[in-house]
């Protein structure tokens, strides 16, 4: 296999990389770069765990070759808190107990952020619609829809 050199930008930070032509940009985050975050779930684009935001649009990172994002600008679970201090959707999960077993929830928080970014007051329809890619096996989705919820009034009142 051909090993490429990559230049992105990640959460913000100009990176720089090479990569396999096989290899996926979710292998790249975590294997390469060090970014646990976003996770295989499923390897196939079908459950949302390794969501991150590429160009601004969400994208499963499984489903993207690393060489594909040369000059991208991608976000991560990683990119959200700003230091010690978490995103309020991070924070809300928690005091929300949205989250069991944790696999699913950095692809949703992602999701999620994506949403609030481009419409800060969603509707309970428009917060499952765009959550649909994601799958989480441990909760139900309610205490997921409430956070988010929650998180975006607290957004709006900032």
């Amino acid at each position: 296999m051909k090993t490429i050199p990559v230049e992105t930008t990640i959460n913000g930070d100009r990176t720089e990389f090479l990569c396999q032509t096989d290899e996926t940009l979710l292998d790249v985050l975590r294997d390469r770069l060090g970014l646990t975050g976003a996770k295989e779930g499923c390897g196939t684009g079908d459950c949302g765990a390794c969501s991150v935001t590429l160009n601004g649009r969400v994208v499963c990172a499984c489903l993207v070759l690393g060489v594909e994002v040369q000059d991208a600008e991608i976000e991560t679970i990683e990119g959200m808190a700003t230091g010690e201090d978490l995103h309020p959707l991070q924070r809300v999960f928690l005091e929300e107990a949205a989250l069991q077993c944790g696999i699913c929830t950095p692809g949703i928080l992602v999701a999620a952020k994506s949403l609030l970014e481009q419409n800060p007051d969603p509707t309970d329809t428009e917060v499952r619609y765009w959550l649909a890619g994601n799958l989480c096996r441990c909760t139900g989705y309610d205490k997921i829809i409430k956070a988010v919820q929650k998180a975006a009034a607290e957004m709006r009142a900032a």
